[in-house]
């Protein structure tokens, strides 16, 4: 059975805080890039849900003039956020199969510097799709943390017993368990404090296992060219990051990155007319077509603006 979350029926009571940089804790010296765009409103299960098509609102973002990390300040109190993603959904439809298909290649990857693994965790799993896929990749023992309720649910039966339903916290495995492979797969924008969620996945992993993080790349041709018209500048989005700067979080958590690079995405082209900013009737003509053509199936493999990361123990290294 699911572990029980506790859920609150109440709306939130959102209360905005300033957010320090994850790498220096300062909470002053920055500079803001972009102002907010939001109302409270926005605060609800629905905008907080997983793939959910981009609406551009955000909260106001700064970078810090020291550590040139990106991040939302202020930002919703932790547990408004924490009440949003359990009561969130999830609705992946046609696209569970292409993230099987990006996560799998990357899985491998991981599987090249933890060649013995044989155990499992992925933080932000939703309906257990990519654990799944970590069993055909020859992953016996498979784990997942997960929020969502909805999610959560959607699992097969045989998983729904290895899913957590919480977020990734201290003491929240047994003292002593270990995994071969963490996987953090478009979470860690969403952590408000990344190094204490990295730190505890340090303490989770064997020694010579490994972490694969697949996250926005603020560097990213995309995410230049659109500027704050890019569907990662979201207030679902507390920190954003560049190669340089995930490599200094993980340092702070206790890891050091092995390997790091542009991600390739698979996806169907209908899927990226979505993301893509286009004025919602030209948006809405193109899908048209698309669907009564069957172009909007038609697979494709890009490099979107995600990028990927492996990391072991400094002490392993």
């Amino acid at each position: 059975m699911i572990k029980k979350n506790t859920i609150h029926d109440d709306p939130p009571i959102v209360r905005l805080l300033p957010s320090p940089c994850a790498l220096c804790g300062s909470y002053d010296n920055s500079n803001e890039i972009y102002p907010s765009n939001f109302d409270l409103e926005a605060f609800n299960p629905e905008v907080f849900s997983a793939r959910r098509l981009p609406d551009r609102i955000h909260y106001r973002m700064v970078e810090c003039k020291k550590c040139n990390l990106l991040r939302s300040d202020p930002v919703a109190d932790s547990d408004t956020l924490l009440q949003l993603y359990i009561k969130s959904t999830f609705s992946y439809g046609n696209q569970i199969n292409f993230l099987k298909k990006t996560y799998g290649r990357y899985l491998e990857l991981a599987k090249k510097v933890s060649p013995n693994a044989t155990s499992l965790l992925e933080i932000g799993c939703g309906s257990g799709f990519f654990l799944e896929e970590a069993i055909k990749h020859g992953i016996p023992n498979v784990w997942g943390v997960e929020p969502s309720t909805n999610a959560a649910s959607q699992a097969p039966i045989n998983l729904q017993k290895k899913i957590i339903l919480d977020v990734m916290r201290p003491n929240l495995f047994p003292k002593d368990t270990t995994f071969d492979i963490i996987c953090l797969f478009q979470v860690l924008d969403h952590m408000p404090d990344p190094v204490g969620t990295l730190s505890e996945c340090q303490k989770l992993l064997s020694p010579n296992g490994v972490i694969l993080i697949l996250n926005h790349d603020i560097d990213a041709w995309s995410a230049k060219l659109l500027g704050e018209s890019s569907p990662i500048i979201d207030i679902e989005h507390t920190y954003l990051y560049s190669k340089q700067t995930l490599a200094k979080i993980l340092e702070a958590a206790g890891l050091k990155a092995v390997e790091q690079g542009c991600a390739w995405n698979s996806y169907d082209i209908s899927y990226l007319v979505k993301l893509f900013p286009f004025p919602k009737f030209i948006k809405s003509f193109i899908l048209f077509l698309f669907k009564v053509t069957l172009l909007g199936k038609v697979p494709v493999r890009v490099p979107l603006g995600n990028l990927y990361s492996l990391s072991v123990k400094k002490q392993e290294f």
